[in-house]
C-alpha cells in the first residue's frame, strides 16, 4: 500500500507539470496578443499620417479643395461645419 506522503508527491508533481505547461502557454497567448497590439497601433499611425506630399492645414482644407482629414478615421472626432466643407474628411463610420 502507497504511503501517504508518497501520494501527496505524485499529486504535487502532476500538479507542477500542469503549471509549467500553463504558464508556456500563457507566454505564447501574451506574445500573438502583443503582435496584435503592435499590429494595431501600427495602422493607426499610418492612418493618422497626413497622405504622402500633402499636408493637412489645421481645418483640413488646402489650397482651394478640401483635403482628407488625417485624423478621419474611425471613432475620430467629426469636424465642425462649415460651407464648402467636404464629406470625405468624416470617418467611414458616419
Amino acid at each position: 500500500m502507497p504511503s501517504v506522503m508518497g501520494l501527496l508527491e505524485e499529486r504535487e508533481r502532476v500538479a507542477r507539470q500542469r503549471v509549467e505547461a500553463l504558464q508556456a502557454e500563457l507566454q505564447e497567448a501574451e506574445a500573438v496578443w502583443e503582435r496584435f497590439v503592435i499590429a494595431r497601433q501600427t495602422v493607426a499611425e499610418v492612418l493618422a499620417e497626413p497622405p504622402a506630399g500633402e499636408e493637412a492645414s489645421p481645418t483640413g482644407v488646402t489650397g482651394e479643395r478640401t483635403a482628407r482629414v488625417a485624423s478621419a478615421v474611425p471613432g475620430s472626432v467629426v469636424p465642425a461645419w462649415r460651407e464648402g466643407l467636404d464629406p470625405d474628411v468624416l470617418a467611414p463610420d458616419y
